[in-house]
């Protein structure tokens, strides 16, 4: 659908070479329109767009297994974010990981003497691991090889010098497990994936790097776990289950005697994903640890200090709730919880000894703060304000709400409200569907987009429809089937619950969001054209056909599992109800303002899928302002694309909300 251009550096600053642009360049929106369409939001406001999308200048702090050394991003004054390392106690600083032309997507702390780092090229999530030394010398590509995706899988503690990364090296779409050198590249595969028809997923190691298990894909639509007994050189048939249900060995539990004891996060036996001491060879449950009877019991901590004792157990409800369970977890914990009382607090690193902690605190109205933790000592340390600009009276409650369907399901959410809605104003509303959409969902916290909203009077609407995960198996399945159909009743019942609340202007209610949740913008517009002032469709599907059409190699595995979640294009019924929810066939009901966003790299949801919807509205005369970026992908992910997309978006907002 998309035609490939040859396009140079003269034509397109974001290109630095020649190179093929997907896409129809001629619908791009002139950067002169777009700039013009920003300037309606020109407001007295206290904070602008960059305050909340600009980069911190330096985030996501590290400790090294040892504790002695902290790293972390820093932003240079060239917008660059580069990977620094400071030794604590003397304070000397050495740049490691250098930005260049493309984006540091992430990076981790590989032994004492090296890290890792992951990058891909202009957003295509063909992502590469790289290795550095801490001293910035002898950084390469652990992953040399033309078109793969490569992720880590595991870092083995006791072999500090080797890696398990998995990769579709050899067939692009399975990918099989490796064992790396990080200081010499030498590599090792681990297993073949020989039946490709029914290809496996995922891998299952244990802490020395053995395989033990591994979980494939049968017919496209059945999962089966097998596993390597501890007395066997076999792998034998565990468990058979359905792809919407889980089975998912977090690790063998080395407490016990039993070596084929392991902690398994479950809902084969239940509704609600719980947390179970497992026996993989005999086939049983041992013990239940943790389930509760509303949300997925799906976070649980182990101690490798202490051989991997259970440390706590939680799940993501209405907030994200932790239990301590072990004596040494509960003392850290509670005395993190009486300093922070109601705030959300992580451990995002700690050295190996457990000793030395990094802590984030965060909360609905606190991007993030950083502090040192000093377990022996109960010592607390303030380090680091995320976004010192915002501060926390001026941010907005993000407030969860429950309500009916309107054929009797319970439905949570969220509303973030902005201080003229609390006054008793009835403010604008800003629809925002989740991507996805099988499995993901909205939680508390902190919300970059909604407090951007709230600063210009709108309130945010997240609802977590049916097919979200997190509320059990069969709320999940309750969506498959009726994407762009009971899950857009979902949307609108959160709706005319928000209006029901006094809260909100009807005649001001827009619907943005991106992936699955563009895809809903679209068909917001066409099912219930009056509900909606507006939309902005960010890398959203217009065409089921065609979005099936160009699945990445490495969905392919998943395609009969995807004709369950969303149409079975096969089937000549199930067809006809994919074009009747395609937005791109039913543009002819779509009446209200469009503004489409699209990364041009994008492997999921294809440019073309932007560009035909563009085309067919511009075809009927709609005037639809559309935004392309050639060096980002499944989102923006560059500082400077992120803040000309808000700016434009919230100068559309004001054009048609205000």
């Amino acid at each position: 659908m998309g035609c490939g251009l040859l396009l140079s550096a003269v034509n397109y600053g974001q290109m630095t070479k020649e190179q093929v642009v997907k896409g129809d360049v001629s619908l791009v929106t002139s950067k002169e329109k777009l700039a013009q369409l920003a300037s309606f939001d020109n407001g007295n406001y206290k904070y602008s767009v960059e305050d909340f999308f600009a980069k911190p200048k330096a985030r996501t702090f590290r400790l090294s297994p040892d504790g002695l050394r902290m790293s972390y991003f820093q932003k240079t004054d060239n917008g660059k974010n580069n990977v620094y390392v400071k030794e604590i106690k003397t304070g000397k600083v050495s740049l490691v990981i250098e930005e260049k032309e493309e984006l540091i997507r992430g990076y981790f702390w590989l032994n004492n003497e090296r890290l890792a780092y992951v990058m891909d090229k202009g957003g295509n999530e063909n992502r590469h691991v790289y290795s550095a030394a801490i001293d910035g010398s002898a950084a390469f590509d652990l992953t040399p090889f033309d078109g793969v995706q490569a992720e880590i899988t595991s870092v083995i503690k006791n072999q500090k010098d080797f890696i398990i990364v998995t990769m579709n090296k050899d067939n692009k779409q399975v990918k099989e497990p490796y064992k790396i050198n990080v200081k010499t590249g030498a590599i090792e595969k681990l297993y073949t994936n020989t039946d490709l028809k029914n290809p496996i997923l995922t891998y299952s190691f244990d802490k020395d790097g053995n395989l033990i298990g591994f979980a494939k894909i049968v017919n496209g639509i059945k999962m089966q776990y097998y596993y390597k007994p501890s007395a066997s050189n076999d792998f034998k048939l565990t468990k058979e289950y359905e792809s919407s249900e889980t089975f998912n060995v977090v690790s063998l539990n080395y407490q016990t005697p039993n070596p084929d004891d392991a902690y398994i996060i479950s809902n084969l036996d239940s509704d609600k994903s719980q947390i179970v001491l497992y026996d993989l060879n005999q086939n049983k449950v041992i013990k239940k640890i943790y389930s509760n009877p509303t949300f997925d019991s799906n976070y649980l901590g182990l101690s490798e200090k202490r051989n991997f004792e259970v440390d706590y157990v939680g799940f993501n409800g209405e907030k994200s709730t932790i239990i301590p369970i072990s004596k040494s977890f509960k003392k850290t914990y509670e005395n993190l919880q009486k300093e922070f009382k109601e705030e959300q607090f992580t451990i995002v690193s700690q050295s190996d000894d457990e000793e030395k902690m990094l802590i984030i605190v965060s909360s609905d109205k606190i991007y993030g703060k950083y502090y040192q933790y000093d377990a022996k000592l109960n010592k607390l340390t303030y380090m680091f304000d995320l976004m010192p600009k915002l501060e926390q009276k001026d941010m907005a409650v993000m407030q969860p709400i429950s309500f009916k369907s309107r054929d009797g399901i319970l439905i949570h959410g969220y509303i973030t409200l902005p201080k003229s809605a609390l006054d008793g104003k009835k403010v604008p509303l800003i629809v925002n569907p989740h991507g996805g959409p099988q499995t993901i969902r909205d939680s508390w916290g902190f919300n970059q987009e909604a407090q951007l909203f709230a600063s210009r009077g709108y309130a945010t609407l997240h609802v977590n429809f049916r097919i979200s995960g997190g509320y059990g198996k069969e709320f999940l399945k309750s969506g498959y089937g009726q994407i762009g159909r009971k899950v857009m009743d979902d949307l609108e019942d959160g709706v005319q619950y928000v209006l029901s609340q006094g809260w909100i202007n009807k005649d001001k209610i827009a619907i943005y969001g991106a992936s699955h949740g563009g895809y809903a913008t679209l068909m917001g517009l066409v099912k219930t054209p009056d509900l909606y002032a507006c939309g902005v469709d960010y890398v959203g599907i217009s065409n089921i056909e065609t979005f099936f059409s160009s699945f990445p190699e490495y969905w392919k595995p998943y395609k009969e599992s995807a004709k369950k979640i969303w149409y079975d294009l096969d089937n000549p019924a199930e067809a006809k109800i994919a074009k009747e929810v395609s937005p791109f066939y039913q543009v002819d009901k779509i009446k209200k303002p469009l503004f489409v966003v699209q990364g041009a790299n994008d492997p999921r949801v294809n440019i073309a899928e932007s560009d035909q919807i563009v085309t067919a509205l511009r075809k009927k005369g709609f005037e639809v302002p559309y935004m392309v970026k050639y060096n980002e992908g499944h989102g923006f992910g560059r500082e400077e694309n992120q803040i000309e997309l808000y700016k434009t978006m919230m100068g559309f907002f004001a054009e048609n909300l205000k």
